[in-house]
């Protein structure tokens, strides 16, 4: 008798191939550690990549200090910008090269971290930034990266992408490949502390944005979904947290956590419209990306969720945390996450339109035509042409109120 013919049709789950890169320390004082772990891994000539803001707050010297007592040479490149550009990540570069070093250690924000895979790319495989655009373009091994967060939003300790503004364009691109991801990632909580309110506030929300996104994206599967639903948890309770006593490390490092578990979603999945839309601002205007990226999200979920399926989707999400419940009806569920988006907007003190942000309507046009080039955009669920980034805009101009 024949064998009981058995379906395998995977495509409705969703495929993945998962390959973990990135060793992942968390807790408190977690950061003592970096000299032990750069040891571990070979290190002998490290060079520091953080920014000014970091200097200021101790947080570099405090990490410098515990490379040198592992017996390490170190080196500090301390001009990271935030959006860094080609022209950054060549000065870092200039810096690498004169001191012979082995191994990176990127301790701030994203902006940091992305300059000094930046710099990785450059300094192992030549060129310029430019020649790494897209997916898997550097042909030679990178040297080890050794992650270090300040902030909880971007979770680019988790990703294998560098984002870096091409000086002469103003465009952001995304270049990445496996080799750029960290060696070793450490979450510290206590290193978010020194943050500003504004910052704090900037990079949840960024955070929240990719945890929102990576849940929907064409390829979502089982393993970024976990990723995702469990970062929505962890940092759409945890911000308000925070905003209300910006002390709580208990509250800190959820959010770092959440942040990070995000950037693992982003690794598995990528992002969407939201944050195509968001880029242009940021370009044009100078807004701050978590905050472009909030603003625009609203927008988008409810773009969105015009397809049944991502409504579904949406709804899952907004269970995970109990913001609602999908069984309760999905348009409901999908609803209440909107609203609970704008609700974290106006606890961050974000203006909800563009138009108070100094946007102006008349560049409407250019602003949809860059977002709809944008590399994520190809990841949304729902086809998204300019003259849908048009009408995004032309919302984000007046945001409707939720019905919930």
């Amino acid at each position: 008798m024949p064998p009981q013919a058995v379906n395998t049709d995977l495509e409705a789950l969703g495929a993945f191939d998962h390959q973990p890169r990135t060793r992942l320390l968390f807790g408190i004082n977690r950061v003592a550690q970096v000299g032990e772990l750069a040891r571990e891994i070979g290190a002998r000539k490290v060079i520091l990549v953080t920014d000014p803001g970091i200097v200021a707050a101790g947080h570099a010297d405090r990490v410098r200090r515990n490379l040198e007592s592992a017996g390490l040479q170190v080196t500090v490149f301390d001009k990271a910008l935030e959006n860094p550009t080609t022209r950054c990540v060549e000065e870092c570069l200039l810096v690498a090269k004169a001191a012979g070093i082995d191994t990176i250690v990127g301790l701030g924000g994203g902006s940091a971290m992305d300059t000094a895979k930046g710099c990785n790319f450059l300094l192992t495989n030549g060129g310029r930034m430019q020649d790494y655009r897209g997916v898997g373009k550097a042909a030679k091994p990178m040297l080890a990266l050794i992650a270090v967060p300040t902030t909880a939003g971007t979770g680019s300790e988790c990703q294998s992408a560098a984002l870096i503004v091409d000086e002469q364009t103003h465009q952001k691109m995304a270049c990445l490949d496996p080799k750029a991801a960290a060696r070793v990632a450490i979450l510290d909580p206590g290193l978010t502390l020194s943050q500003p309110p504004r910052v704090t506030a900037c990079t949840a929300i960024d955070a929240i944005a990719h945890a929102v996104e990576t849940a929907v994206t064409k390829k979502r599967n089982p393993l970024s979904l976990m990723y995702s639903h469990e970062a929505f948890k962890l940092s759409v309770h945890s911000l308000p947290e925070i905003l209300i006593n910006p002390h709580d490390l208990a509250a800190r490092g959820r959010m770092q956590l959440g942040a990070a578990l995000a950037g693992l979603a982003i690794e598995n999945s990528m992002l969407g419209a939201a944050h195509a839309a968001a880029n242009p601002l940021t370009a044009h205007y100078g807004i701050v990306h978590g905050q472009a990226v909030g603003m625009m999200l609203p927008a988008v979920v409810r773009f969105n969720g015009a397809d049944e399926e991502v409504r579904r989707a949406y709804a899952e999400l907004a269970s995970a945390p109990e913001i609602a419940c999908a069984s309760n009806g999905h348009t409901q569920a999908w609803d209440a996450l909107i609203g609970r988006l704008g609700a974290l907007l106006d606890l961050a003190q974000m203006p909800h339109s563009l138009a108070d942000c100094g946007v102006r309507s008349s560049m409407i046009p250019t602003l949809a035509e860059e977002a709809a080039r944008q590399w994520t955009a190809g990841f949304n669920p729902r086809p998204t042409s300019k003259e849908d980034f048009v009408k995004l805009y032309e919302e984000a101009f007046a945001p409707r109120p939720s019905s919930s």
